[in-house]
């Protein structure tokens, strides 16, 4: 990437966000880092210019919210900052029965999971085509490739995400935007940032995010495309091809309840 343009990642002050910040730093990579909590936000950016020689821009919205997406757009095109790497990684999963379930929080899962993704991509695309080097990394999940009882909404928003993503990736190829579409599995929780192992029968279905990262800047760097970090996750993903759809539900129920 050109020293003068920027990732910006979003959902970028815990977990996942941080971890694209981190590798991208290290890359050399100036960023703009976005979340919704302001403290953690501003203690990390601060942490990437003391260790790296890269700008950082941290800027707190609310990408729940409607009309962010653009709203963010709007202002780092007034404040002269190029986007040349997109990383849509914000957003969040509720479980339980669809109708015990909060309505109002389950339609902000929806607006950030999915609608903020296809607003800051609509609005941001127009000035990434003016950019040499272009790449949009969409975070999905395994959970789109199946429906899940008691995360019915969430398994829902994944599958639009990933099936989003899989076509834009077509239709951006021919202009130069690389497209990489990551579905994870389930991700290990890191304290004071070492990473911490599951035991008993999660054992080798759990990733680092930093495993998640380091999987979609390859792929990135080989031209975008489809991936399931960890060999489980891709045995799970094919296996359910081989199962009858209507079978699939009754199975993850079950799972979902144990």
């Amino acid at each position: 990437m050109k020293n003068d343009g920027f990732a910006l990642i979003t959902g970028a002050s815990r977990g996942l966000g941080m971890a694209f910040a981190r590798a991208l730093a290290q890359r050399h990579c100036n960023l703009v880092l976005v979340a919704r909590s302001p403290e953690p936000l501003r203690t990390f950016a601060d942490e990437l210019r003391r260790a790296h020689p890269v700008s950082v821009v941290a800027i707190r919205v609310d990408l729940s919210s409607a009309g962010a997406g653009q709203i963010l757009a709007e202002q780092l095109s007034r404040g002269g900052i190029p986007v040349e790497l997109l990383v849509n990684n914000a957003g969040f999963g509720l479980r339980g029965e669809f109708r015990a379930n909060s309505l109002p929080r389950q339609l902000e899962m929806l607006r950030l999971n999915n609608q903020a993704i296809v607003e800051l991509t609509y609005s941001l695309l127009p000035g990434m085509l003016e950019r040499r080097q272009k790449g949009i990394i969409n975070i999905s999940s395994t959970a789109g490739f199946q429906p899940i009882p008691f995360a019915s909404a969430y398994s829902a928003s994944k599958a639009f995400l990933t099936t989003f993503s899989l076509a834009l990736e077509q239709e951006l190829r021919d202009v130069g935007v690389t497209v990489v579409t990551v579905c994870p599995g389930r991700l290990s929780k890191t304290q004071n940032g070492s990473s911490e192992h599951a035991r008993g029968k999660w054992v080798g279905i759990y990733q680092t995010p930093e495993q998640v990262v380091d999987d979609a800047l390859r792929v990135l760097a080989n031209g975008g495309g489809l991936t399931v970090p960890g060999a489980l996750n891709k045995f799970s993903v094919f296996a359910q091809r081989l199962i009858p759809r209507r079978i699939v539900p009754r199975l993850v129920a079950k799972l979902s309840r144990a």
